[in-house]
């Protein structure tokens, strides 16, 4: 990875798109990526760990790849659930260019692209796919995941795949912690030096889940 944090709302550098061919949903597909997102070159192996180990998402409702980039877990989710909404949501917005384009390509109608403050507060997701970006600190990284997972629809799954060299376990405590008697947080899975975080909503919620500040 480049030394610019590819969590930056606006990259530093040219917008050079160039073409790569990928695998998605087992089909082969040419995709175009750019310097200043994560993973420009290749579907990352957190990426590659998730899509692997997830199980197929819901058929329709409002699903959401949180951190995006150039739109590899958005692209196989509109590919797996063609009547859902997608929501792809980055803040960096060459990684929202790049997914708008991807979509286009890849005649991808039901994926929305946005900014955070874009996607309207009343959705709630029936699923929730991740690579989150660890690397901006626990502090934000918290903020982030206390601002998303609270909108999972009831009894949907929130996956999160995250190194075990930058804190999978010790994020785990955190989420079973802050979320307890809201989200029954377990890992699914363990691959490659990574953790699946598997977050459900516990069915039968009245509200919304009550985030524990502090």
């Amino acid at each position: 990875m480049a030394q610019e944090h590819y969590f930056s709302a606006q990259p530093a550098g040219d917008f050079t798109p160039r073409t790569l061919q990928v695998q998605l949903d087992g089909q082969p597909v040419d995709v175009v990526t750019a310097g200043g997102v994560f993973s420009p070159s290749t579907i990352d192996t957190g990426t590659q760990v998730l899509l692997g180990s997830v199980p197929a998402p819901a058929p329709g409702g409002d699903l959401l790849d949180l951190g995006c980039g150039w739109g590899p877990i958005a692209l196989t989710l509109a590919l797996k659930s063609p009547r859902a909404r997608v929501w792809a949501v980055d803040v960096n917005e060459r990684a929202r260019e790049l997914t708008r384009m991807n979509a286009e390509r890849l005649g991808l109608d039901n994926v929305t692209v946005a900014a955070p403050d874009e996607v309207p507060s009343e959705i709630r997701f029936t699923t929730i796919w991740s690579n989150p970006p660890i690397r901006i600190g626990k502090g934000e990284l918290h903020g982030l995941l206390d601002a998303w997972l609270p909108r999972l629809d009831d009894g949907s799954d929130a996956w999160l795949v995250v190194a075990r060299n930058l804190g999978s376990d010790s994020l785990q405590r955190w989420m079973e912690s802050q979320y307890a008697g809201e989200l029954q947080v377990t890992r699914a899975a363990t691959n490659k030096g990574y953790r699946v975080l598997r977050a459900r909503n516990r069915s039968g919620l009245t509200g919304p889940i009550r985030v524990q500040r502090g």
